[in-house]
């Protein structure tokens, strides 16, 4: 009888155990499983920092280019010269405010010119207009 008594005793610590070791195992792969989905996010999250912080760069050409456009292109215009974005040496060097952590060079100069003729352009053009007293013939750029 007592024999009877302590293996029906261990056999319940034994299924006590093992359910236990059960509840356990299956917690601690829901939370691997948590943790993995969590550090995916992360991942992608950091991935579209770069990108953000790649566009920002090239946010920091557009500024810097249309800002030196337009001063060099109403100096030009205010000095009588001829519409020539491609004459300034801003133009030329197209690195303006570049640092290397942007990135691509070669992208960060195309998008400083193209931002830089945009910006001559729009300096030529209102100096040259308040020149003729103010009238706009649309003929900007020649």
């Amino acid at each position: 009888m007592k024999l009877a008594y302590s293996s029906k005793k261990i056999s319940g610590y034994l299924l006590a155990f093992f359910l236990l070791f059960g509840i356990v195992t299956v917690a601690s792969s829901t939370a691997q499983a948590q943790w993995g989905r969590d550090n995916d996010r992360y991942r992608r999250d950091r991935r579209d920092d770069r990108y953000r912080d790649r566009n920002n760069n090239y946010q920091v050409a557009r500024q810097q280019g249309y800002s030196y456009g337009v001063n060099v292109g109403a100096a030009d215009a205010q000095r009588g010269q001829s519409y020539e974005p491609q004459r300034s040496r801003y133009w030329r060097n197209a690195t303006e405010g570049y640092n290397s952590s942007y990135g691509n060079k070669g992208q960060y100069k195309q998008i400083f010119r193209d931002a830089f003729e945009q910006g001559y352009r729009e300096g030529f053009q209102r100096f040259a207009s308040n020149r003729r007293g103010g009238r706009w013939d649309n003929r900007w750029p020649r």
